[in-house]
């Protein structure tokens, strides 16, 4: 047995399905080691496609994805989607390859110290240098990226030790770390601060989704009445069809879940990440009390200074919460998710303008509750964060942390290898492109999703923000080429809508066991300065 067979004979002791990533002479030990097991190599047409991939993967399992590079640019190539997964707290474990130690102490060909270069974007970090240590670092590889706050960890086996003999077998998985269970203490402070709230809010964040806490979630909301809004990572984590509901922080016409918020004297903070959104949106100045329910303490930040932390498994805090208080809070913003879900689920008049906004309506009419949409970042994020309803948790997947282009379509690929329900990805024509070659990947496996792109040839986000400080835009326009035939080209059902009309005949003529895209032509952007 060699380390490369004991590498992957660890993947395989961790559940592994699939491991993404590009070949390269220095992992040839390894990828042969796969191929005899089984765990299934895909080889995508970029690394950070990979990455994607074992990103969207863990986040939408809970289960570490894995991508695997080479040394140099191979590993240069993972660094976007590693750190994606790093501040989306997305389980992930990358492996890359290195030269031989006998060339590793001084300058040689494609050689970087890729250790180093990750250090600051992962969780764990280490070279295997002692084919005795083999089984030891996979399996902490995975339990650091897995544990509570989830994230990437990394993993370079130079091509000398992968094919150096050792003999030994994989540790053992004896599941989840446990989590902590509340402190009387703290419980009773949380209890005493909440009963003392008038219009007390939760704010559900990605914590909430991720430690599988949307069923505690919504017995306490049974229980106590208390509203809830959500971050972009935690949609879903009560279903806006709830009237506790207000969908996420800025969701509704001149944002009534904003006002909403804005009106709430304590909030109760479920699994909140200030990377996934930034508090001094909606506490400036850190005047709301709040009640901080996480895995670890709070950052420090002056928009962000809860009264009382109660580090705990979010599903034991709130169940223990929802035992403990009596006081209830029932409707005291209904106005506000009445507002909110009606423009949600408004029906658009077939000759409104071509926006995305006007767009979501008919495809959540077209899609089932537990079908899956994974959007990519752009403005067509921010229209779905605000206005896309989600009914179950998981089944919006938004990057919010890092907000990296280029995630949706390998993210839709993870997604449709993980799970059974339809899968739906929506881009804008930017990002789009910068992964649009997993196409080829999509194919090649047997995918079946739909990509939507909407088109209108400009870095929108950018554009707006330099039109609102200086009146003008510049370096924000491209050109496409045409994306139906593009499609077409890797052997993709491809349809072009320039209509409201067109685009509710395109989504329903998609097959759910088809790969297919849609471009929607957006009704032209102003006139910007190129």
């Amino acid at each position: 047995m060699t380390v490369a067979d004991l590498v992957v004979d660890c993947l395989e002791a961790e559940g592994v399905e699939y491991v993404f990533g590009l070949p390269g002479e220095e992992l040839e030990d390894l990828l042969f080691a796969l191929e005899d097991s089984s765990v299934t190599f895909v080889p995508t047409r970029h690394e950070q496609g990979a990455a994607f991939m074992a990103n969207v993967h863990g986040r939408l399992t809970g289960e570490a994805g894995v991508c695997l590079a080479t040394l140099g640019p191979g590993a240069t190539n993972l660094i976007t989607g590693v750190a994606d997964a790093q501040l989306d707290k997305a389980p992930l474990v990358a492996i890359t390859g290195q030269g031989g130690r006998e060339r590793l102490h001084k300058e040689s060909h494609q050689r970087l110290d890729v250790v180093h270069a990750f250090e600051p974007l992962v969780k764990w970090n280490a070279q295997l240098s002692d084919p005795a240590a083999t089984t030891e670092t996979v399996r902490k590889a995975f339990k650091v990226a897995e544990h509570e706050k989830p994230g990437a960890t990394h993993v370079e086996v130079p091509e000398d030790v992968a094919g150096e003999a050792v003999d030994g077998e994989p540790l053992a998985d004896h599941g989840p770390v446990a989590r902590p269970a509340p402190d009387d203490e703290a419980l009773a402070s949380a209890v005493e601060t909440l009963e003392g709230a008038e219009r007390p809010l939760v704010l559900a964040g990605n914590g909430a989704v991720r430690t599988n806490a949307a069923s505690a979630l919504r017995s306490f909301v049974d229980a106590t009445g208390m509203p809830v809004v959500a971050t972009y990572m935690g949609k879903g984590a009560i279903s806006d069809r709830d009237e506790r509901s207000l969908m996420t922080l800025d969701s509704g016409p001149e944002s009534a879940a904003g006002g909403a918020v804005e009106r709430a004297d304590c909030v109760l903070a479920i699994g909140y990440d200030i990377a996934e959104h930034d508090p001094s949106g909606w506490n400036p100045g850190g005047e709301k009390t709040v009640v901080h329910v996480d895995a670890e303490p709070a950052e420090v930040y002056a928009d962000y200074t809860p009264e009382v932390e109660l580090l705990a498994d979010p599903t034991a805090a709130l169940d223990r919460l929802a035992d403990s208080i009596d006081s209830q809070w029932d409707a005291w913003c209904v106005d506000a998710h009445e507002t909110v879900y009606e423009h949600a689920t408004r029906t658009p008049d077939p000759g409104d303008t071509v926006s995305v906004s006007n767009t979501l309506p008919i495809l959540r009419e077209a899609m089932a509750d537990s079908d899956v949409l994974v959007s990519d970042v752009g403005s067509h994020k921010l229209a779905i964060a605000r206005e896309f309803p989600t009914y179950e948790p998981g089944r919006c997947v938004i990057s919010n942390g890092l907000a990296s282009m280029g995630i949706a379509v390998p993210g839709g690929l993870a997604a449709d290898l993980a799970l059974e329900d339809d899968v739906v990805v929506a881009t804008g024509d930017g990002g789009f492109l910068m992964n649009a070659a997993e196409l080829e990947t999509a194919t090649r496996l047997g995918c079946s999703f739909t990509v939507v792109v909407y088109r209108d040839g400009e870095y929108g986000v950018v554009a707006e923000h330099q039109e609102q400080h200086r009146g003008e835009s510049v370096g924000v326009r491209f050109d496409n080429p045409d994306l139906v035939a593009f499609a077409e080209s890797f052997g993709v059902d491809a349809t072009r809508a320039e209509s409201l009309d067109e685009f509710g005949d395109a989504v329903d003529a998609t097959e759910s066991d088809e790969l297919s895209l849609i471009e929607v032509v957006l009704s032209d952007p102003p006139d910007r300065r190129a």
